[in-house]
């Protein structure tokens, strides 16, 4: 006897199901691009949803990991505050536990359980079909007793609530509590009574490894690590792989994740760029690192004074030794004497009078560069840069930051980190990319795991705010900051300015409010000078070698490595700080204190929480009441002391003190500008 087929449903085709499921996050145009994750990272997971008539509706968000199988489901709820009350909006938490590519989807249901509670308290109070009530609470409760997919301690709960509920010699309150006592609620919760599911569409959810989302960045030139000059003749020797191996160490111990070197090839001799990017060289001029390609090869070379494979193969491995790992810098650009310009002029932009345009953004001039061109030859450019990328792969190096990624086509970088992560998924691309807001956007969708930001010029305590809440609750299924506090490139008038106290308040911000943070060499020694009319170093390291006597400056005191060491051992020991979305703004009366939240329930249920407080006025002392949102904290009973309050630490200064709902506070950014707090539970 065949089988018959499922009866056909009248809202098959239709675009709405039972109940009407919308607005559904993290969603990337609707599911066209995978939302974006972290092994471990609790992800904020909604939708609007909604139903006829006035019975309660239950929302659910149902994780699948890369076969299509449940591996979690949790209830949603409706937030806290306007966006919860009336809005039909739910929310909750899904924590993917492993890379690969995962999905998950909405479920909204009649809430059976919910609705009988919701009638049944209205009208037993005012005396209304009292016994239909208690006898509909009855019956749904016993053939929930009767599910086998329930555990039998649970069933059991289930059927000593229905025995009271069916007593009629007790008083109608007695039996009514019986239904809605807090074992049957928990059992409820666990399992919910449900009917007329409706399943939203799966929605893709990219979790990848650490690194792609988390980590402490580094960045030196390897160039000027062991570099000197002969105090007679003034020329300098470059450092090498093996003399930069030695700074390791240092990098290693003040808990930074990743070392990150501009580009290592051979440097064009044409147009090359002197100190302070000058136009004319001089002959022991090293020349800007981008400005890539000369006799000695191109991207898939190495300058000859820097060593050979073998040497960058030593300093991967010892890098790894020490729990670093290495990122290249991918700079697709070409000096005027690269290899390439003779063998694929069609990869560059021809002007009319025949030569090739170098680089250019106003009123910058890089005479010393060449930007490529994808529209002569799309497909033969493209596999060059695959093959340099998979060379370097095979190397050890699995994290690029690429150079001005906005100057080539989207669909470029689609193609290209498709291609390395389909073969290669640990593999990390950082966007360099400042620029307007929709293209870096559009890079993060693209494939770009992480990119720089706005943050380096977010300094007041109203564009900082507005930025955290963008970056955590706006964009974070698709663009992942990197809140590095400064480049070769970029020395803000904070910095300048600012003094110690700036340095102090821009690195507790940068590694406390995002989980990817770096900084450039030099920023531990407060390097602020900058050349005159600019936002750069004078004496750029791009264009010379620089020396700095890391031991002097310990020996003296004068050095923030203690400092970012700490901030780096207080991020690897609080998981809260390792998660984007769950940043909470707090209040202060003060106009340059900043003060914020970060919170996360680990999986054996115990809860890290940390209230950060920061001065960012570098010049003096502030004043100001701090006013918490003691439910974003998730504060239990068991954490309140004996006056209704809680305790917490200064993981940085190490003192305590009891705080509540509102605290003064008073931060003078000479000695501490931040407090980094922990809540003890």
């Amino acid at each position: 006897m065949s089988k018959q087929k499922p009866k056909a449903l009248i809202t098959d085709g239709l675009r709405f199901g039972r109940f009407p499921i919308t607005a559904v996050q993290p969603a990337v145009e609707g599911g066209k691009f995978p939302a974006k994750a972290v092994a471990g990272e609790s992800l904020v997971v909604g939708a609007t949803a909604f139903r006829e008539g006035h019975d309660q509706l239950g929302v659910s968000a149902v994780l699948l990991d890369p076969r299509g199988k449940e591996r979690q489901r949790v209830r949603l709820a409706q937030p806290r505050g306007p966006r919860g009350m009336g809005t039909d909006r739910w929310e909750g938490l899904l924590t993917p536990p492993a890379t690969g590519n995962w999905s998950f989807v909405i479920e909204a249901w009649h809430d059976r359980y919910g609705t009988w509670h919701h009638n049944a308290e209205v009208k037993v109070e005012a005396g209304i079909d009292v016994e239909l009530m208690l006898a509909e609470g009855a019956a749904l409760l016993s053939e929930a007793s009767e599910d086998p997919a329930r555990p039998s301690a649970d069933r059991r709960t289930l059927r000593m609530a229905v025995v009271v509920l069916a007593d009629a010699s007790r008083a109608p309150e007695v039996r009514l509590a019986a239904g809605f006592s807090a074992e049957v609620a928990d059992v409820v919760e666990r399992q919910p009574i449900r009917e007329l599911v409706t399943v939203s569409e799966p929605y893709p959810l990219l979790v990848e490894r650490e690194l792609a989302g988390r980590g402490a960045w580094y960045e030196f030139f390897p160039r000027s690590e062991g570099a000197h000059r002969n105090p007679e003749t003034g020329e300098w020797t470059s450092g090498t792989f093996r003399t930069a191996a030695k700074r390791l160490d240092a990098v290693a111990a003040m808990g930074f994740d990743i070392i990150y070197m501009p580009p290592i090839h051979p440097i064009g001799v044409q147009h090359r760029k002197g100190p302070n990017n000058t136009l004319l060289a001089g002959p022991h001029d090293p020349g800007s690192p981008w400005a890539i390609g000369g006799k000695d090869g191109g991207h898939d070379a190495i300058h000859p004074e820097l060593g050979t494979f073998e040497d960058f193969d030593a300093f991967v491995a010892r890098a790894g030794e020490l729990g670093l790992e290495v990122a290249l810098d991918l700079a697709l650009q070409a000096a005027p004497d690269h290899p390439w310009v003779q063998s694929h002029p069609e990869w560059f932009t021809t002007r009319v009078d025949g030569s090739i345009a170098y680089a250019e953004n106003p009123p910058k001039k890089y005479q010393d560069i060449f930007p490529i061109n994808f529209d002569n030859d799309p497909a033969g450019l493209s596999n060059e840069i695959l093959r340099i990328v998979f060379l370097w792969v095979s190397h050890g190096v699995k994290i690029f930051r690429v150079d001005n990624p906005h100057t080539k086509p989207v669909w470029f970088w689609e193609w290209l980190i498709g291609k390395v992560n389909k073969k290669h998924p640990d593999v990390v691309f950082l966007a360099e990319a400042f620029t307007r807001p929709a293209m870096m956007h559009a890079l993060g969708r693209a494939g770009f795991q992480q990119s720089y930001s706005y943050f380096t010029w977010r300094n007041t305590k109203e564009e900082l705010e507005e930025y955290f809440q963008e970056i955590s609750h706006e964009s974070p299924a698709y663009f992942r900051p990197n809140f590095f506090v400064n480049t070769p490139d970029i020395l803000t008038q904070y910095l300048q300015f600012g003094g110690p106290a700036a340095f102090k308040i821009r690195a507790a911000l940068a590694a406390t409010a995002s989980p990817i943070w770096g900084v450039y060499a030099g920023y531990e020694l407060y390097e602020h000078v900058a050349r005159p009319g600019a936002e750069e170093y004078i004496d750029n390291e791009k264009f010379e070698y620089k020396a700095r006597d890391w031991d002097v400056a310990a020996e003296s005191g004068r050095t923030l490595a203690p400092y970012l060491t700490r901030l780096n051992e207080i991020r690897h020991t609080h998981p809260a700080l390792g998660d984007l979305q769950n940043l909470t703004l707090h209040q202060s009366t003060d106009n340059a204190t900043v003060v914020y939240s970060k919170h996360k329930t680990l999986p054996d249920g115990t809860k890290d929480t940390l209230i950060i407080v920061v001065n960012v006025d570098p010049h003096g002392t502030r004043e100001s009441t701090v006013s918490l949102d003691l439910a974003a904290l998730e504060l239990d009973p068991a954490d309140l002391t004996g006056n209704g309050g809680f305790m917490v630490d200064d993981l940085v200064t190490g003192e305590s003190w009891e705080w509540g709902e509102y605290n003064y506070v008073r931060l003078d950014a000479h000695v501490e500008p931040a407090h980094i707090l922990s809540i003890r539970r």
